[in-house]
């Protein structure tokens, strides 16, 4: 399903050492860099995630397949599977032969195109058992129109003005209809909902699908209730939505930085763009703040393009920036065998598995991710590199202690000659992708052809 966004198109203004920003509606509202965000846990912090479309994972289309797959995705490098909605989709208004995940007839069922709940559980267990943690998707802002919920608790869901069921206000998702927030004892069913999951199939955590749709009241409340349960569980907002990462998630989606490698990689923006958006989010949200960082998901792959039509020759230059930017990076299946169309939504369009020759680099960048302190560690710090080139040249550190990464990364179609002026770079460094030991001076002279990027540690 195309989510609606609530994109945060704002301008940074800096008045002294104070933020102002705007909200997303464009109305002033009070930055947050002054608090603290949810306290996400340890397990999270040097994983890569792993979005798992079941239907178009394979030919079979099963949870299955996707476990016979596991010594692949384990080799891959992937602390996180993200598997897109599990539950059985609605048939009232569906959309195409098969339907969106994201019209969810039974909050407590499995779809049975997937498999049943023994293979769900044998999934799961699968993964833990090489320690990979599991989270699902959890779709709270709507249901299918024949959800049993429909019946059982019409009082659920918003009304028209004859009294009918209506689709969420503002949107073509006319396969579902709009739930009613309002209505506190639906709080307590869904967040029961939520918990029968992890108490029933041990999952670790949830993506939470256009979070922004529901009151962050109800989220605290739910949140509060599911870590009680697991305190190490792991919650991710589809949002863009800062208040939602003071209590109730421990991850936000990096959506606005996302459209900037975009507008970058086309040549509507500037290589500072990106550190722009840096400052804005670091601004905009908690102190502490995790946002996930990607080129592409499900909605970006069918909806707007593949990393090549969107991103091009710079697709593994803005790959790069996902993994050493801070954040937490993610891998959408397929990316690592050059996925090259955009998958059918809501028919059986299976990956192509036949090409896996990006595997070895997402293997150099979700290794880099899992064994460097610098990328993971809370304290680490984050310090642009300034060059002679700043228009073009996106550089940066990524220091913990005496630890470091740096990554000079060339954000243009031309070959440029450059001077990085840092003397915290000066000295050796091992490039991470060749393993050639490298020396660099003050100022420290480089040379790189179009979008190549360097990934030096030390």
């Amino acid at each position: 399903m195309n989510r609606l966004r609530n994109i945060v198109a704002t301008t940074l203004l800096i008045l002294s050492p104070l933020c102002a920003v705007a909200n997303p509606a464009g109305a002033p509202s009070e930055p947050l860099c002054d608090q603290t965000a949810l306290e996400a846990p340890d397990w999270i912090r040097n994983r890569t995630i792993y979005e798992v479309n079941v239907r178009q994972y394979s030919e079979d289309g099963t949870f299955a397949a996707v476990e016979a797959d596991l010594d692949r995705i384990q080799d891959l490098g992937i602390g996180v599977i993200w598997l897109m909605p599990i539950q059985p989709i609605g048939a009232v208004n569906r959309k195409g032969p098969l339907g969106s995940y994201y019209s969810v007839a039974d909050y407590m069922g499995i779809n049975s195109e997937f498999g049943d709940a023994e293979s769900f559980r044998s999934l799961v267990d699968a993964a833990h058992d090489r320690d990979i943690k599991v989270i699902i998707d959890w779709v709270g802002n709507h249901t299918a129109w024949d959800n049993p919920l429909t019946d059982e608790h019409p009082e659920f869901f918003i009304k028209d003005a004859e009294g009918n069921f209506t689709p969420p206000h503002g949107t073509d998702w006319t396969d579902v209809i709009q739930l009613d927030f309002s209505n506190r004892e639906l709080w307590d069913y869904m967040s029961k909902a939520m918990e029968y999951w992890i108490i029933e199939y041990d999952i670790d955590g949830f993506r939470c699908d256009y979070a922004v749709g529901l009151p962050t009241k109800f989220w605290n409340f739910a949140s509060r209730n599911l870590r009680t349960l697991d305190p190490e569980l792991f919650l991710l907002a589809e949002s863009e939505a800062p208040d939602l990462n003071l209590h109730a998630f421990h991850a936000s989606y990096g959506w606005p930085m996302h459209h900037t490698f975009n507008s970058v990689a086309k040549g509507d923006k500037s290589a500072s763009a990106i550190l722009d958006q840096f400052n804005r989010q670091s601004i905009e949200f908690p102190s502490s703040t995790l946002l996930l960082n990607f080129t592409t998901n499900h909605d970006e792959n069918s909806w707007n393009g593949t990393t090549a039509e969107r991103l091009g020759p710079a697709k593994r230059t803005f790959d790069t920036l996902v993994f050493t930017l801070p954040g937490i990076p993610l891998i959408y299946n397929g990316q690592e065998a050059s996925l090259a169309k955009r998958l059918e939504f809501f028919e059986r369009d299976p990956i192509d598995w036949s090409d896996l020759s990006e595997m070895n680099f997402y293997q150099e960048l979700t290794a880099l991710k899992a064994s460097h302190p610098a990328l993971s560690n809370p304290n680490a710090t984050f310090a642009r590199i300034p060059t002679d080139r700043d228009e073009q040249i996106f550089a940066f550190t990524r220091t913990l202690g005496n630890r470091q990464v740096t990554v000079i990364s060339n954000l243009s179609a031309d070959p440029i000659e450059i001077h990085a002026a840092d003397r915290a770079i000066v000295g050796e460094h091992v490039d991470h992708f060749t393993g050639e030991t490298t020396t660099l001076s003050y100022p420290a002279a480089l040379q790189l052809q179009a979008w190549e990027f360097r990934v030096l540690t030390r």
